[in-house]
């Protein structure tokens, strides 16, 4: 699973970094993704569950 985050979307609300730290951290007020290969098995849900709760879906997630 990879995930993205488009950056023209992303209005940096946090809510990504808040839900999976693990994944997700804020650079310059906008969220990204920690990972450019494959997230950890262990971090996908959580990722997913980041990937829903944004407000304006910059999220992609690859499965």
């Amino acid at each position: 699973m990879k995930a993205n985050v488009i950056e023209d979307l992303c209005i940096g609300c946090e809510s990504c970094a808040d839900i999976c730290p693990d994944v997700f951290e804020m650079r310059d007020e906008l969220a990204v993704c920690r990972f450019d290969e494959d997230i950890p098995e262990e971090f996908e849900d959580a990722c997913r569950e980041a990937a829903e709760s944004c407000p304006v879906e910059a999220i992609e997630i690859e499965e």
